[in-house]
C-alpha cells in the first residue's frame, strides 16, 4: 500500500517507519510544506516521499491523520472520499482549548474527525500508545508477551484493513466497537498507554 500521512510528528514518523518495514510506501506531509521534510524522508528511506497534505491524501486508500486536535478544522477534505482514515488524535484541553462536546462526553475525538471527513471511513488507532513504544514493544505473532492495541470504527471493512496493518507491525488488535467506543481508550482512561495483552485490555476498557 501507499499510505499518506497528514502530520509527521512523533506518532506519524514512528508509524511510518513501521509501515515501511512491513513493505508499504509512505507519503509524508506537515503544515509547513514538503521542503521541511527532506531530512525525515532521507532517514525513512527510498519508499518515503514528501508532499503537501492534499497530495498525501491522494495516496491509495489509506490516510493517517496525526496532528494536534486543534488543527483538525483546518485540514482539507480533498481526496478523502471513500478513504480509510486512521485517527491517532487525543484531546488535551490545555493545548487544544476546551471543546464543550468533548468535555461533556456527548462526542469523541474520532467522531469529530468523522464529521470533518464525512465521506471517509475513520478508525481510531495508535492514540493509546506512547510513540516510541510502537517500535520498542512490538512482538512477533504468537509471542506470549505480545501487546494488544484497541481500535474503534463504524466500518467493519475499514477496521479489517487497519487490523491487518497493526498486526503486521507487531501487535494484536482488539476491536472496541463503533467509533463512539473510542472514549474507552482516550487519554485519562485505564486502557490509555497500558501495556496489556488482549484479555487484560478488555478488562481495562470495561472500567470506563
Amino acid at each position: 500500500m501507499k499510505i499518506g500521512f497528514i502530520g509527521s510528528g512523533n506518532i506519524g514518523r514512528t508509524v511510518a517507519s513501521c509501515f515501511l518495514r512491513a513493505g508499504h510506501s509512505v507519503v509524508m506531509s506537515n503544515s509547513r510544506g514538503p521542503e521541511t521534510l527532506t531530512d525525515l524522508v532521507r532517514k525513512l528511506g527510498s519508499k518515503a516521499t514528501a508532499a503537501t497534505a492534499e497530495q498525501a491524501a491522494l495516496a491509495d486508500d489509506l490516510i493517517v491523520v496525526t496532528v494536534p486536535l486543534y488543527a483538525l478544522p483546518e485540514l482539507s477534505t480533498s481526496g478523502t472520499k471513500d478513504k480509510v482514515i486512521i485517527d491517532t488524535m487525543n484531546y488535551y484541553p490545555l493545548r487544544d482549548g476546551h471543546i464543550a462536546s468533548l468535555d461533556n462526553g456527548t462526542t469523541t475525538t474520532s467522531e469529530l474527525t468523522a464529521a470533518h471527513f464525512p465521506n471517509a471511513h475513520v478508525v481510531k488507532a495508535f492514540n493509546s500508545i506512547i510513540a516510541s513504544e510502537i517500535e520498542t514493544t512490538a512482538k512477533p505473532k504468537n509471542d506470549p508477551k505480545r501487546r494488544a492495541l484497541p481500535i474503534a470504527g463504524d466500518s467493519a471493512k475499514a477496521k479489517e484493513t487497519v487490523t491487518d496493518l497493526i498486526e503486521a507491525i507487531g501487535f494484536d488488535v482488539y476491536d472496541a466497537g463503533d467509533l463512539h467506543e473510542g472514549f474507552r481508550f482516550q487519554n485519562g482512561t485505564p486502557a490509555y498507554c497500558a501495556r496489556a495483552d488482549r484479555s487484560t485490555l478488555v478488562d481495562l476498557l470495561q472500567q470506563v
